[in-house]
């Protein structure tokens, strides 16, 4: 007797026509694990999510510009029978910036912040001063693609600020130094599926950018993680409310060593162009998981 397919729905935009996304290098190492996977909008308000045995998160990368019906389409998915990965309760934790509070109170090296919930400029020209820095970030707690985050000069901030007012009139942001690690060496991702440590890839800025995405001109370049990076990173996934089928953790050097940027939860591209056995690799961890 033929054992019937699972289905698998990979939660994503309407359209990724402008982005780069390589989730469906999956399908193929689903199929072969009796699973057949397909890629459906967040947006859509008429999926039976009963339908599917499991939902994955991908790239849904246009949630912070409608947080609440995002969150309530995650909700739907939640009350269906349906298992959504990574979990609602996750995304709650990891959907604002926030949570690197959490991770720098259980004493894991975050780049260091200021936190902010109103747009005073007299505070964050105060910034210079307080991280000795010539140069600031300016960014949303709730964002995705570097939406909304400026690298500013204390005459950039001056000649900005009544854009910057207007931008961060109803959104809480954070204040960080510009690290020069960005643009000098790059900004580091590990990915683990399943709490298993998968690769790792170096992301470097367009020349004259400070921003890593690919769809920023971003570099890639497979890379060998040292120890003080596996380690951060292992700290990272003990440190998580719970366990999550998969995380991306990006680091920086700074001042010899490496800051947590981000823990990447809900959305992360996991970049399987980049490592030929890392879709094996998370398909068999989707497996063990559920």
């Amino acid at each position: 007797m033929k054992i019937p397919m699972k289905r698998c729905a990979f939660l994503s935009m309407d359209s990724l026509k402008d982005f780069f996304a390589y989730d469906t290098m999956l399908f193929e190492p689903l199929k072969a694990k009796g699973w057949l996977a397909e890629e459906v909008s967040w947006r859509k308000t008429d999926v039976d999510w009963n339908s599917y045995d499991v939902v994955v998160i991908r790239t849904t990368w246009d949630y912070q510009d409608d947080v609440e019906a995002f969150k309530a389409c995650l909700q739907r998915i939640e009350a269906s029978t349906a298992q959504l990965q990574n979990s609602l309760n996750i995304v709650q934790w990891n959907i604002s910036k926030n949570y690197l509070r959490d991770l720098q109170n259980q004493g894991i090296n975050i780049v260091p912040t200021l936190w902010f919930d109103s747009f005073l400029l007299s505070e964050l020209q105060a910034g210079f001063k307080h991280f000795d820095t010539p140069e600031i970030v300016l960014k949303p707690l709730i964002s995705a693609n570097a939406d909304h985050t400026y690298r500013l000069t204390p005459e950039k901030l001056s000649a900005q600020a009544d854009q910057l007012k207007a931008v961060f009139a109803e959104r809480e942001f954070m204040l960080q130094p510009f690290l020069t690690g960005i643009v000098e060496e790059g900004e580091y991702s590990l990915f683990y599926f399943a709490g298993h440590y998968s690769h790792s890839i170096l992301k470097e800025p367009e020349s004259g950018d400070f921003r890593v995405q690919e769809e920023h001109g971003g570099q890639l370049k497979s890379i060998q993680p040292c120890e003080q990076m596996l380690t951060t990173a292992r700290h990272c996934l003990a440190a998580l409310p719970e366990d999550v089928l998969y995380a991306r953790v990006d680091l920086v050097r700074h001042k010899s060593e490496f800051a947590v940027i981000e823990i990447e939860l809900i959305e992360p591209s996991l970049y399987f162009n980049m490592d030929e056995g890392s879709p094996q690799r998370f398909v068999d961890a989707f497996v063990e998981m559920l």
